[in-house]
């Protein structure tokens, strides 16, 4: 008798793939004192392949009716590992200001904690503003990983500015969903 999706998936090892594709990637970004470009584009070649697979996982796991609650869990923590390696890397490096590491992990972490305190009550479902997050975040952190002439310094940075007020503001909204639960 089958009780639900098998734990062990495709979505599910794509999501596991993610997470040990993340050391491959933060020994890229470092190769070379994180000064060599082709290591900076192999890096970002490797986020971004962490990134798709992010993608891959959830439709495949609805299209397949594979959706697990160890895949659930595990997805989101997956997100926060890959933009937490980049953003810390890169802040190492002196790339990307610490303090918008420190609000953008501090707000993935609260939600995270959050999630874990509410999910009795039911999951709060992703939002269209949640996923707006996550590609901004993704591409954001991109283009300080990528080997980006001077002159798009001020574009880069203006589009970091934009993801932390996207960030900021769908935490707020989450926190006002989990409240209203």
């Amino acid at each position: 008798m089958s009780t639900g999706p098998r734990t062990v998936n495709l979505p599910n090892s794509l999501t596991v793939l993610r997470l040990l594709a993340l050391p491959f990637c933060a020994y890229a970004l470092f190769k070379n004192g994180g000064n060599d470009s082709t290591w900076r584009i192999i890096a970002w070649c490797g986020f971004f392949c962490v990134g798709l697979t992010d993608l891959m996982d959830g439709k495949l796991a609805r299209a397949r009716n594979q959706v697990t609650s160890f895949g659930t869990f595990l997805d989101p923590v997956a997100d926060k590992a890959a933009i937490g390696t980049a953003m810390i890397g890169l802040s190492i490096q002196g790339r990307l200001w610490w303090w918008v590491t420190i609000v953008i992990l501090f707000r993935e972490i609260a939600v995270t904690v959050l999630r874990l305190a509410v999910i009795r009550g039911g999951i709060i479902p992703a939002s269209k503003g949640g996923k707006l997050k996550t590609f901004m975040q993704g591409f954001g952190i991109g283009f300080y990983v990528l080997p980006l002439p001077h002159w798009l310094e001020l574009p880069r940075n203006i589009f970091m500015a934009a993801t932390i007020t996207i960030t900021l503001g769908t935490g707020y909204d989450y926190f006002s969903k989990a409240i209203k639960k």
